[in-house]
């Protein structure tokens, strides 16, 4: 079965649309809320971070789950309501005895104050468990800028290529593409930081850079593909073209994206707390990059092809190429 994507290509601009609409109302209510477009993690605002694990050695020391509003009491009461608090799983047993706390930058004594006020309602805590760690707002404000500044090169050197390899209508639909995947990406993460507490952290930027590696690679061999098949049969129309070029590289679009999502997938359930927001933005990214090119940058291109009444490639010197491979 052969894809026509062209003649649904209304539907495809839709979906893409409600989701960026609903991420950047998202990106809205909280920035009014957290003053930032995503709930940002310790590494970009500074703060300090606690992880504690019970000590299942000691006898019924872990027998009761660890009530979560019981920890979120206690920090109230050292007058830390506002931190970011999680129960997370023990890597030994795989059950929840350990506590995640994010909060404002804490002395050594407010953090054994603390660790001491928590353990005395849950349970004792291994010392050699016991984590902590302590970002300055500077390093965070200086992870942010060097993350934006290597986005914006990353993308620029991107646009050159394309400009280069192909015609620019080319190269600017692309980027479009690209600026699909990211919006998505930001937008869910929006959303989940709203209703689940998801934090963006230095890594989420590295994801980001992964992301638009991945998914201009992908139009790349679109664009490739309805570039030859235009040599080949220049009298064809645009979308019947582009349609051919999908159909012929969708199998391997999305045996890669598959192979490539297990991988996350596998990362995300069993890689720890520290790779778990990074392969779930790889895992929404890669998807959406994967749709960008397929249903997002090729239909656009062949919208702005026949609007401007072009059906064969507008480069003289692929005309001549195509009339001496026929």
């Amino acid at each position: 079965m052969k894809l026509s994507i062209n003649k649904s290509r209304g539907l495809w601009w839709i979906v893409s649309s409600v989701i960026i609409l609903a991420g950047i109302i998202s990106m809205v209510i909280s920035w009014q809320q957290l003053g930032s477009p995503l709930r940002p993690s310790l590494d970009f605002v500074g703060g300090t971070r606690l992880q504690f694990e019970r000590d299942c050695s000691q006898t019924t020391n872990c027998a009761t789950p660890i009530d979560i509003n019981v920890v979120r009491d206690v920090a109230k009461a050292q007058g830390l309501g506002d931190s970011s608090i999680q129960v997370i799983a023990d890597k030994e047993t795989g059950k929840d005895n350990g506590v995640l706390i994010r909060t404002k930058t804490l002395t050594p004594e407010q953090r054994t104050q603390l660790q001491n006020a928590i353990s005395e309602k849950i349970g004792a805590f291994d010392p050699q468990k016991n984590q902590i760690d302590t970002v300055g707002p500077t390093i965070g404000q200086e992870l942010f800028r060097s993350g934006i500044i290597a986005l914006v090169v990353s993308f620029l050197g991107i646009i050159i290529y394309m400009a280069v390899r192909f015609q620019w209508d080319y190269a600017v639909f692309a980027i479009v593409a690209l600026f699909h995947d990211v919006l998505i990406t930001v937008g869910i993460f929006s959303i989940l930081g709203l209703v689940a507490g998801t934090e963006a952290d230095s890594l989420f930027i590295v994801a980001l850079l992964t992301i638009t590696g991945f998914s201009v690679n992908d139009t790349v061999v679109i664009y490739d593909r309805i570039r030859e098949t235009l040599k080949i049969n220049p009298n064809l129309s645009f979308a019947a073209i582009v349609d051919d070029a999908v159909n012929q590289t969708l199998a391997r679009s999305i045996n890669t994206t598959l192979t490539v999502l297990l991988t996350l997938l596998a990362i995300f359930l069993f890689g720890g707390e520290t790779l778990h927001n990074f392969a779930l933005a790889l895992i929404i990214g890669f998807t959406a990059g994967a749709y960008s090119s397929i249903f997002i940058a090729s239909t656009l291109l062949c919208w702005w092809r026949e609007r401007n009444g072009e059906s064969a490639l507008t480069n003289p010197t692929d005309s001549v190429d195509a009339s001496a491979d026929s």
